[in-house]
């Protein structure tokens, strides 16, 4: 067994931190300061991203947009174009699975 305490984690702001990588997923923490935005981007697999700390916003492309802080969750499909912005310092967890996913870059090396 592994396991994190995500408060306690030392993660600078737009340095993402990887806490575990293997076939069936990847684990990953990040820091936002207020105003910090992830520009509109996908990844080859399934997503979910939990808000830690702070509040983000969440934006598609065709408009559609949510907002949550605390315990709050999100999930994507592989390749769901999204844009995230944080509304105050936040810290997030993003899980990705597998890893890493059909067409990513990584994976067509690999063949």
């Amino acid at each position: 067994m592994e396991s994190w305490d995500l408060n306690q984690i030392s993660v600078e702001p737009q340095r993402p931190e990887v806490l575990h990588s293997e076939d069936e997923g990847r684990v990953i923490v990040l820091a936002l300061t207020a105003g910090d935005r992830l520009p509109e981007h996908q990844v080859h697999e399934r997503a979910w991203l939990v808000v830690v700390s702070g509040r983000i916003d969440i934006a598609g492309p065709e408009g559609g947009a949510t907002n949550g802080g605390p315990g709050f969750l999100a999930t994507f499909e592989p390749a769901e174009r999204h844009e995230v912005v944080a509304t105050e310092d936040t810290r997030l967890l993003l899980i990705l699975g597998p890893w890493p996913g059909e067409g990513h870059p990584r994976r067509r090396n690999d063949g």
